[in-house]
């Protein structure tokens, strides 16, 4: 901004038309979101708080603003297609570990943050499925952990089937679950860096010849999980569960996604007008 904090809003603003053709406006929110932090936690009053700040950002918004760009929600067909994929190669401690990160990631729910970083130490197999505790996430800022269930399924499609035999391959007992494997098919100590998360589903999108690539990452694991639930009618409160969303907004927002062509006004009318014509 050219000077130090505190600030004024006459600066902000100035800060802000400064950068609005080089910055996206999703990224000036999160520069304003700092400030205003900044300012809160020196127990000072925020300057971008107010009217004129705001006012300017709205202007910003509507002259530069663009659509958020979201990831491929992938459907039940498409883990499927993947789920055959794997299957369909030679066995190695590697496809049995894409194959479990895959189904768990996508039946989880899971951020890649989170997938990665689950350890031996949090699993906890029931008589029904496994349980994953999550220590630390995205939601759960105050570190009191979140449960994610996977129940058992039939074994193709079945992450905690698919999750043991990962382990019982790469003889996990402790530490983290999800690990990179060498060209010599040999497990890292260490966990998965969560970039190989979005790598791995980039591979596995381009040998399945999927059309869209280019808009999948980790997040389209989870958001194909809650739409394709919208979609088979899941209830709202077990779809907002198996995710952990916090939002009740969030998730009615992955539920119309969903059903957007299912639920629609249009399929109605169709029906009654085939019947006229």
């Amino acid at each position: 901004m050219g000077r130090r904090l505190p600030t004024d809003s006459d600066h902000i603003v100035r800060y802000l038309l400064d950068r609005a053709e080089s910055v996206n406006p999703r990224t000036l929110d999160l520069h304003l979101t700092a400030i205003g932090q900044w300012h809160k936690l020196q127990g000072i009053a925020n300057p971008a708080d107010t009217a004129l700040v705001q006012k300017t950002m709205t202007g910003i918004r509507r002259l530069h603003g663009t659509p958020k760009q979201k990831a491929k929600a992938l459907r039940l067909e498409h883990i499927a297609a993947m789920t055959r994929y794997l299957r369909a190669l030679p066995q190695s401690r590697k496809n049995l570990r894409d194959l479990a990160l895959v189904l768990t990631a996508y039946f989880g729910a899971f951020r890649r943050s989170e997938l990665v970083a689950i350890r031996v130490a949090d699993l906890t197999w029931e008589d029904e499925g496994l349980i994953v505790r999550l220590p630390k996430s995205k939601t759960d800022q105050g570190g009191e952990g979140l449960m994610r269930a996977l129940p058992y399924g039939d074994a193709p499609v079945c992450p905690a089937t698919a999750l043991r035999q990962w382990l019982e391959a790469a003889a996990i007992s402790e530490g983290p679950v999800f690990r990179a494997i060498n060209r010599w098919d040999q497990v890292r100590p260490g966990q998965l860096n969560p970039g190989a998360v979005n790598d791995l589903l980039k591979k596995l999108g381009s040998e399945c010849n999927f059309d869209f690539v280019a808009s999948l990452s980790s997040h389209s694991f989870r958001r194909g999980m809650s739409t394709s639930a919208a979609r088979e009618k899941v209830e709202f409160e077990l779809i907002k569960m198996q995710g952990g969303w916090k939002s009740d907004a969030t998730v009615w927002e992955y539920i119309e996604e969903g059903q957007r062509l299912t639920d629609n006004a249009a399929i109605v009318l169709m029906e009654k007008m085939a019947r006229l014509v």
